[in-house]
């Protein structure tokens, strides 16, 4: 069964099986201790920060391991407001950061921080002057993933790092998504990432903080990895993690390239082989294995459940798959359509047989889940009788709220109106998507008395 949900977590790597089983073995034993044993144990943790250290650009004693990539992101982003707190309390990130980052900075404003959420392009990058320009004095620390999770884009790190060394503001850059793919860019000041992300076991993080960056490690500490990671060490899952880490980087280029011909192929067939449908992220700066895309009329967690009944595990970043019914905050950013989004993610070795199978169900399986909605066949407009017509929607989820406009809007003349009703957060990127699709003109949102009222005035 082909898995291509690697972005959320990849396969265990052959060689991380390997020092795994081999660390269990030898590196059980405290490595505080001056034991035999614990002298055995210290010497692997030590060579796995080596290791790591070589592959992130730093020093062995800038890099701290954690209990995961969450766990880092939380400890760099907390410790570096700490450290330079006399500075100020004003946070800068990006709109489309991982989770974890923007749940740092809602912490950090709830116990009376501030934060600057920098917005993206329809790309989901972020523009190096916007973010230069939510930089202020009393900034203390600056947060970039160096690629996006969801839609592969990768963002402009070592410009963003440029201004911001100007602008003495140290940069914490989440590397967890690119680090198996290659280094990051220079000038960061601290860095995050996760080793299940690049085939390494699970409760794996690293934390780098550069030597003179200001660091007050938050909550109880003890002596282990300098303070900044209390607890007992997994030197075997650590020692996996390392070596994983080693042997991923020395295939990159080669799969890099391999994957991205794969990705590519997909990028552009599935337009063709599947109507309605948008590819979103930026299609040169991104990540190989990493391709994203939303089909109209679609509800997305029934199309993931039809593609994993084909065999094919993907993940979606729509709101028909979320328990809070509401898009991911990525695309909401992006402002692109969320509807039977797709996120397919290619773990090393995948075939092109997997891909062309892959091609192959998902026109039906898309195909079969608008039927079953009762989605539209056609758009081709019928004669127009009045010239603006009210769909209710409300209490009805996506993709409902878009198919029955697009059900309606033939029933209106040109230059005639439909207006929406709907209490789904979705509506509000699908409709404006949909008419950007469907070359009509949206023209705006109202109040209404529940939910919110979508106007779309028909042009053709």
């Amino acid at each position: 069964m082909p898995y291509f949900d690697a972005a959320s977590a990849a396969p265990l790597h052959p060689v991380a099986r390997q020092a795994l089983l081999a660390a269990l073995d030898e590196g059980w034993a405290d490595p505080a201790r001056l034991h035999r044993e614990g002298r055995r144990a210290r010497l692997l943790l030590d060579a796995a920060r080596e290791a790591a250290a070589e592959a992130v650009g730093c020093r062995p004693d800038e890099l701290t391991f954690t209990s995961s990539g969450t766990r880092a992101v939380h400890s760099g982003i907390s410790g570096a407001l700490a450290g330079r707190r006399r500075v100020g309390r004003h946070l800068v990130v990006s709109a489309v950061e991982h989770s974890s980052v923007l749940h740092s900075a809602a912490t950090h404003e709830s116990g009376g921080g501030t934060f600057t959420e920098v917005p993206v392009d329809g790309t989901g990058a972020v523009g190096a002057q916007a973010y230069a320009s939510a930089l202020r004095e009393d900034t203390a620390l600056a947060c970039l993933q160096s690629a996006n999770h969801e839609v592969g884009t990768e963002q402009p790190v070592a410009e963003v790092a440029e201004l911001c060394r100007a602008a003495g503001v140290p940069l914490l850059v989440d590397a967890a998504q690119s680090l198996g793919w290659g280094p990051v860019p220079a000038g960061w000041s601290l860095l995050t990432a996760s080793a299940h992300k690049w085939g390494g076991p699970a409760g794996v993080g690293l934390l780098a903080v550069r030597k003179g960056v200001r660091f007050a490690a938050q909550g109880p500490t003890d002596e282990r990895e300098s303070g900044r990671a209390a607890g007992f060490e997994d030197i075997p899952a650590i020692v996996a993690a390392a070596a994983s880490l080693r042997a991923v980087r020395a295939e990159a280029a080669a799969e890099a390239l391999r994957l991205r011909a794969l990705v590519d192929r997909i990028r552009a067939r599935v337009p063709e082989l599947v109507p309605d449908v948008e590819v979103v992220g930026d299609p040169v700066r991104r990540l190989p294995h990493l391709v994203t895309f939303s089909c109209l009329y679609v509800d997305g967690e029934t199309l993931l459940h039809e593609l994993d009944r084909s065999g094919f595990s993907v993940s979606s970043g729509s709101s028909c798959t979320s328990s809070t019914l509401t898009p991911s905050h990525v695309l909401r950013a992006m402002g692109v359509l969320s509807e039977g989004n797709v996120r397919v993610s290619l773990p090393a070795g995948t075939s092109e047989e997997d891909v062309d199978r892959f091609l192959e169900v998902l026109p039906p399986a898309v195909a079969g889940v608008r039927e079953k909605l009762g989605a539209p066949a056609a758009t081709a407009p019928s004669p127009a009788a009045a010239t603006s017509l009210v769909v209710d929607a409300l209490g009805r989820r996506c993709p409902i709220p878009v198919i029955e406009l697009a059900k309606v809007i033939g029933e209106v003349p040109v230059g005639g109106t439909v207006t929406v009703l709907s209490d789904d957060e979705a509506a509000r990127l699908d409709i404006p998507a949909w008419c950007a699709m469907r070359e009509q003109e949206y023209v705006g949102e109202e109040p209404a008395d529940r939910g919110s009222a979508y106007v779309v005035r028909r042009l053709s």
